[in-house]
């Protein structure tokens, strides 16, 4: 990820284009019928029993994708690690399917794009959609030294995959109900925008979330719920800003996930104030596939960096991965699908 869409530090057309983005999303996203999110909004509902989400797990997963080096579309450990997800994905019991695609950069690089799909519960008609992307930098823009060399990615493309690894396993380990069926899609090619150092004005558009643009415009399926996305979810002491497009195209989304966060005692993570519209992949999914999805997404609107501090460096290493992060947010996102799934036996 990315970078903010806030229409005042945009240039004009794309601010024009984000106004008429959200116009699009107010009026074809939200199906879930809840509108504000507010302090007198309806009092959380009773949580039913889920299972643990194991940080340990989580920590490895990050760890295992981090040893193959920065996973950039094109390269060997790119490959290697999406073999790695794919046979991770299979090997515990998910219905995996790779689509594969090919998508010019901004800079005419034709990249080798790879979605990897994983199904549970095919049958179920009431779907969620959990989504994370799996390549890395291939520039450190954001670092004052060696800037055209790729990241890392330990929480910018490691953390998200990893929360989403072990939620998989967890979910297949316990039986989730078989009313309701997830699908999680580990998409590719999110990271390889346009460097700000090369824009010439507003640069050329839709640089970003080459991958996620691909599905949107061909989903394997249709008819999902609604979708959880996360991003840079790994960091100790990471706040979780309620950004725009989340809260225009799905609000009933984010106040029913920020309230099972602080339900579970992890306020301190699920922040209340609300960020400008960020550029991440729920903004096409929003906007092209017309399925309503939020992020999660480390992102203070109060200070100017905004994002995670080593975002797009090369300090984004395992080093500053945390362990209470990641089970504060996968714990929330597998009480999230358990209360939309009700009690076992219901």
């Amino acid at each position: 990820m990315k970078r903010s869409l806030s229409t005042s530090t945009v240039p004009t057309g794309k601010a024009l284009a984000f106004g008429l983005g959200m116009m699009l999303l107010v009026s074809a996203c939200d199906d879930t019928k809840t509108s504000q999110t507010t302090e007198n909004s309806p009092p959380p509902a009773a949580l039913v029993q889920a299972p643990d989400f194991n940080a340990d797990s989580a920590y490895a997963f990050v760890e295992a994708q981090v040893a193959f080096g920065p996973r950039v579309p094109n390269t060997p450990a790119h490959r290697q690690c999406g073999d790695y997800l794919v046979n991770y994905m299979r090997g515990i019991g998910w219905e995996v399917q790779e689509q594969n695609f090919e998508a010019t950069a901004w800079d005419e690089t034709v990249l080798n794009g790879r979605n990897i799909i994983s199904t549970l519960n095919p049958q179920a008609n009431k779907r969620i959609l959990l989504m994370a992307h799996w390549d890395t930098r291939p520039y450190a823009d954001q670092d004052s030294v060696r800037q055209r060399e790729p990241i890392e990615g330990a929480n910018d493309g490691g953390s998200g995959v990893a929360v989403l690894m072990e939620v998989a396993r967890v979910l297949q380990a316990s039986n989730l109900p078989q009313n309701l069926g997830v699908d999680i899609i580990f998409t590719d090619a999110e990271d390889y925008g346009q460097p700000e150092s090369e824009r010439d004005g507003a640069g050329k558009q839709d640089t970003w979330c080459l991958g996620a643009q691909h599905w949107a415009k061909n989903p394997h399926r249709k008819g999902f719920y609604y979708g959880i996305l996360l991003d840079m979810v790994g960091a100790e002491g990471a706040q979780f800003a309620r950004d725009e497009i989340s809260m225009q195209a799905a609000p009933s989304v984010v106040d029913r996930v920020w309230k099972i966060g602080t339900q579970l005692g992890y306020s301190s993570y699920f922040s209340y104030q609300t960020a400008s519209g960020l550029l991440d992949e729920h903004y096409y999914v929003n906007r092209i596939a017309r399925i309503p999805m939020i992020d999660i997404i480390q992102y203070d609107p109060v200070h100017d960096d905004y994002f995670y501090e080593h975002w797009h460096t090369h300090e984004d290493t395992l080093e500053h991965i945390n362990r209470e992060t990641l089970k504060a947010v996968g714990q929330t996102l597998l009480q999230t699908l358990f209360q939309e799934a009700g009690p076992v036996g219901a």
